[in-house]
């Protein structure tokens, strides 16, 4: 097998995140992808050529977005002989076609390839029930226009045209992710002064780096938005503290709330990779470089904590890469609730933790919580499930080129209990 090669990441785009029902309502995950990829074939002259992979992804789609990547690509502005792939991982979706592509890279597979994800919660599948799409089915397998009618009208009920929207639970538990997180906050005695704070953290330093201009070449215009519409910069821990428990509203202890958790989101978004040799034929300086990625799960249904995969996969991040929690200089851990991530810093501290779950002789221990999402993030931008891991590696990769350099660790939770982290250095 030929021998890795290092992965430079070029840059990226994304269309601003809009909560759910505003300014994208009427748009689903191709349209998204479309902008937001023919954005990247414009910043980066793109137009006619062929890349090695474009691979896109979305948690919630209709059964037409199956061949999302390939479609994405077609209108993309890319040679149309540049393949597509669709993939998908929960809210880990995006830093995953990101690895997906660096992986082929690396390999010599291919020079250069795209990856990224969409998601809308406003255009969702809305599905007929069980009942009602058996009976559309025995009546197109009818062969008469008569064995079609008694198909479609013997013994119908009016109930059975109840339709089905997309699930919200995890079906072996039957419990939403906040209400997973909820118990997580329980177990690791997070307060909600904590996480409010935390919240208005990320929409305080998310707001400065729009003003700043940081974005002006990550975020496109798209149906009039120019700015993540979830952005609050005048919100305040007062303001958060008047909101009412989102997910346990009866026994007086909930500590999630609409405030310091993330919104549902429609966006995308997308980041250009390739190979160093690529990369200076095409006249494109690196950003920084994507140096490795884990995958963990842990046991949720029997009760572990839904949200704390990530603690497992970066200790088997670090041991592999001889790396200490504290030798980054960026900490990109993705706010899907600020509870996760308090529950994830407390995790990493906790010397019983560290020597029973994760097989260490001492704690991980703590991180400078300056250098932890120091542009803001979900919680402020919104969380387009499967646009966020290729926001914030786009993100984090001109965050190391404007400090002249670096370590930045990136971390994603994902429903169905898994984590997608990453290591990427400038």
């Amino acid at each position: 097998m030929t021998a890795a090669r290092p992965v430079a990441i070029l840059g990226g785009v994304r269309i601003p995140f809009c909560r759910q029902n505003t300014a994208y309502a009427d748009v689903g995950n191709l349209g998204m992808s479309v902008r937001t990829l023919g954005a990247l074939v414009e910043k980066f002259g793109l137009h006619g050529q062929q890349l090695g992979e474009v691979a896109m992804g979305a948690v919630i789609k209709h059964s037409s977005d199956w061949n999302l990547g390939r479609e994405a690509a077609l209108s993309s502005g890319l040679s149309p002989l540049t393949p597509g792939i669709t993939l998908q991982r929960a809210c880990g979706t995006s830093l995953d076609t990101l690895i997906y592509i660096g992986n082929k890279i690396a390999l010599g597979q291919i020079e250069a390839g795209i990856g990224g994800g969409s998601d809308t919660t406003s255009d969702v599948p809305i599905v007929y029930g069980k009942k009602l799409r058996a009976r559309l089915l025995a009546a197109n397998r009818a062969k008469t226009t008569g064995d079609k009618i008694k198909a479609l009208t013997r013994g119908f009920k009016f109930s059975e045209l109840k339709p089905e929207f997309p699930g919200v639970a995890e079906p072996r538990t039957g419990k939403s992710m906040g209400e997973h997180c909820e118990d997580m906050a329980k177990e690791w005695n997070i307060s909600r002064e904590d996480q409010d704070a935390l919240a208005v953290a990320s929409h305080k330093k998310l707001a400065a780096a729009y003003e700043r201009g940081f974005f002006s070449d990550l975020v496109v215009p798209f149906r009039g938005v120019d700015r993540d519409n979830n952005l609050r910069p005048d919100t305040s821990v007062e303001k958060l503290a008047t909101l009412k428990p989102a997910f346990d509203k009866t026994s007086g202890r909930g500590t999630l709330t609409a405030g310091n958790s993330t919104p549902l989101t429609d966006g995308a978004s997308a980041a250009l990779l390739a190979s160093d040799e690529w990369a200076r034929a095409h006249g494109h300086e690196p950003l920084a470089y994507l140096r490795d990625s884990q995958v963990a799960a842990v046991d949720f249904v029997h009760g572990e904590g839904l949200l704390m995969a990530p603690t497992v996969a970066v200790a088997e991040l670090l041991k592999r890469n001889n790396l200490t929690l504290q030798d980054f200089d960026i900490y990109e851990i993705h706010e899907a609730f600020a509870a996760q991530v308090l529950c994830t810093l407390r995790a990493w501290e906790s010397a019983d933790y560290c020597r029973n779950r994760l097989g260490l002789d001492a704690p991980l221990g703590s991180i400078d919580p300056a250098k932890m999402n120091p542009l803001g993030s979900s919680l402020a931008a919104g969380h387009p499930f499967a646009a966020t891991g290729a926001r914030i590696v786009a993100t984090v990769a001109k965050e190391l080129k404007e400090r002249g350099g670096g370590r930045a660790l990136v971390s994603i939770c994902t429903a169905g209990g898994m984590g997608v982290v990453a290591i990427v250095e400038r």
